[in-house]
C-alpha cells in the first residue's frame, strides 16, 4: 500500500457504502466548453467511468449532485449505470441526507468527493471527505484524503481502486 494512504483510510472504505461525488472539478478537469450556439460541453475521464462501474458491482452505491444543468453530465451518469444524479442542486447536505435516509445508510459509511467551498459543509458531516490535488485550499485542508491526481485526470479511478482494494480484504 502506498505509504501516502492514511493507516485507516482502507478501513473506512471498507465500511463505505455510498461514493458521493461532485462534477466539476472532480469528474472534469472544471473546464466548460461552449459551442457557437452556445451549447455547453464537458469532458470526462473514461478512467474515472470504468472506476465507478467497478466500485458499484463491488457493492458501493454512487451519487452524482452538481449545481449546473448541464444535460451531458446526467447522460454521462446513466451511461455509468449512477441512477442516482442530481442537476441544480442547491442545497448538496440536504440532498445527501435525503438519499442516505432512503437508502438506510448512515452518513458515516459515505465518503464524499469534492473541489470546492460548496463541499465542505458535506466534509464536516461524512465518514470519509476526499478532494483531489487541485481542489481550493479550504478542501484541501479540510479533507480526510487527497489524491495524487487532479479533477478530470482518473482521481475518481484512484478513490475507486482504493475502495475495491480494500473491500477485497474484508
Amino acid at each position: 500500500m502506498n505509504a501516502r494512504i492514511p493507516k485507516d483510510l482502507m478501513a473506512r472504505f471498507k465500511r463505505l457504502k455510498l461514493l458521493s461525488l461532485d462534477t466539476d472539478g472532480i469528474l472534469t478537469d472544471g473546464g466548460v466548453y461552449f459551442t457557437d450556439s452556445g451549447e455547453e460541453m464537458r469532458k470526462f475521464n473514461i478512467k474515472d467511468g470504468l472506476g465507478m462501474q467497478r466500485v458499484q458491482r463491488a457493492g458501493v452505491k454512487i451519487l452524482m449532485m452538481t449545481g449546473s444543468i448541464a444535460p451531458a453530465i446526467e447522460h454521462r451518469a446513466r451511461a455509468l449505470g449512477v441512477d442516482r444524479v442530481y442537476l441544480d442542486t442547491r442545497d448538496k447536505l440536504a440532498r445527501l441526507v435525503a438519499v442516505c435516509d432512503e437508502l438506510k445508510i448512515d452518513l458515516s459509511e459515505v465518503a464524499h468527493m469534492g473541489d470546492d467551498l460548496t463541499d465542505l459543509e458535506l466534509f464536516g458531516a461524512v465518514g470519509c471527505p476526499i478532494t483531489v490535488a487541485d481542489g481550493v485550499a479550504e478542501a484541501r485542508a479540510v479533507a480526510y484524503y487527497v489524491t495524487e491526481r487532479r479533477g478530470g485526470d482518473a482521481a475518481v479511478r484512484e478513490i475507486c481502486d482504493l475502495i475495491i482494494e480494500a473491500k477485497a480484504e474484508a
